[in-house]
């Protein structure tokens, strides 16, 4: 990946590649979920360590992966069972896929099962090397010959082993390959020869079993991510006008009846409504917007709150604890940071609310600023139900405007304004007559 990020931890569609195979895991109930790291393992452990069930054996030095399994040896000691091992960049893989695999190798009685696929092109993959149908050996892509090379069907590298087998015979991995690896592929040949049953499990998609080993190929999975998802939310009543160009999390929900327009970005935990209108190229991350919302061209909402039937946009940035009651408008080039604008109350233009309380059917002109911080702290402004601010208004915290009130254009408000009064705070205008005529004569 040439990267200091360890290749697990690179994001596939929005989240850690790691993530989508602990997701695939978990319907299986396992007993125990270990995650066999080496390089970056510190820094591993620090970003799963929201998952509690999560067990780490460290890998040093790396030496392939026959290598890897054997470092749990002692977390197994005594336990019978399936083990299932998957490959931490295999982010496709299906749960139905794991559960065929388990109910087969459970039913044959194998030693191992292994995962196969069919590849059009198996370039780099271990070959799958077949004697009348059965499965008789694995071959690495630099240790294959000419003919093997030609093979089509793959390794995915994900196997079911029988516990009571595998350590007894991972012992006998030699390095004996051209990177002087201990290869975990070599031990179906050594239960063929032991006389265990060894059996496969071939998937359908290839997709399913495509592995991560560079940024070209991190791009494509999360284009297939991404499709997958724009499918499943067009399935359920969604319309994404341009699938290729919107971006969907993996938490992100969306209600039925809502149009996404091209460009849009949603991440983290957001939640749409129903009936909602995101238009092209805003990004949505970690907000909750109810029904029936438009977000207009443009707009960045992150840890923000929108109830039904409110407008934002375009241009506006919503940050986070904006909180849009029913009807609002935000309009362009306004911001809001940790703000309740009330229901039915509008700022439309050049505006920036932080840390405000807006009542109901306020009207905020172009232009208004609240003063928030003093250098040291931050202050509240009050605005309440029906107020007017005229345009060009400083609002100088903490300050209240109380309800129904005025606040006069160009306005630099620093004491709180009664409810029902007109507040006004700016210079008194001065005209010089015939100055122009006097400056213009001085050029001269």
């Amino acid at each position: 990946m040439k990267s200091a990020l360890p290749k697990v931890l690179h994001r596939v569609a929005g989240a850690p590649m790691i993530d989508y195979l602990l997701a695939a895991a978990r319907p299986l109930a396992p007993a125990t979920v270990t995650l066999v790291i080496g390089h970056g393992a510190d820094l591993v452990r620090d970003r799963l360590a929201r998952h509690c069930d999560l067990r780490f054996v460290l890998q040093e030095p790396q030496l392939g992966t026959g290598h890897a399994l054997r470092q749990t040896e002692a977390l197994f000691a005594g336990v019978d069972g399936t083990l299932v091992m998957l490959q931490g960049d295999v982010p496709l893989l299906t749960t139905s896929t794991l559960e065929r695999l388990v109910t087969t190798h459970r039913s044959s009685n194998a030693a191992v099962t292994v995962v196969t696929a069919v590849f059009e092109d198996p370039y780099g993959y271990g070959r799958i090397v077949r004697d009348g149908g059965e499965l008789v050996r694995i071959v690495e892509e630099r240790d294959a010959t000419d003919a093997e090379r030609r093979i089509r069907e793959v390794n995915a590298g994900i196997y079911a082993f029988d516990l009571g087998a595998l350590f007894p015979s991972l012992a006998r991995i030699a390095a004996a390959n051209a990177q002087g690896e201990y290869y975990l592929p070599d031990l179906v040949g050594i239960y063929r020869r032991e006389g265990r049953a060894v059996g496969s499990v071939r998937v359908a998609d290839p997709d399913e079993i495509r592995g991560i080993n560079s940024r070209k190929e991190l791009a494509a999975v999360s284009r297939i991510v991404r499709q997958q998802r724009n499918d499943a939310l067009m399935a359920a009543g969604v319309t994404i006008e341009d699938p290729e160009t919107t971006y969907v999390g993996p938490e992100v929900e969306v209600g039925r009846d809502t149009i996404l327009h091209p460009g849009v970005v949603l991440e983290g935990r957001t939640r749409l409504g129903s009936s909602c209108e995101i238009h092209a190229y805003v990004r949505i991350v970690d907000s909750t917007l109810e029904d029936r919302v438009t977000v207009f061209n443009f707009c960045l909402l992150n840890g923000a709150r929108v109830a039904s039937d409110a407008r934002i946009g375009p241009f506006a940035h919503l940050r986070p604890e904006a909180d849009v009651r029913e009807a609002a408008h935000v309009g362009n080039f306004v911001e809001l940071k940790k703000t309740v604008l009330g229901a039915r109350s509008k700022a439309n233009h050049l505006t920036y609310l932080g840390d405000a309380t807006i009542g109901e059917g306020v009207n905020v002109g172009a232009g208004t600023i609240t003063c928030n911080y003093d250098g040291a702290r931050k202050h509240q402004t009050v605005i309440e139900d029906e107020a007017f601010i005229g345009s060009d208004t400083t609002l100088v915290a903490p300050v209240k405007v109380g309800k129904g009130a005025y606040v006069a254009a160009g306005s630099s408000i620093v004491a709180d304004v009664p409810p029902g009064a007109l507040g006004i705070a700016r210079g008194v205008q001065v005209n010089k007559e015939g100055w122009v005529a006097r400056k213009k004569g001085d050029k001269r």
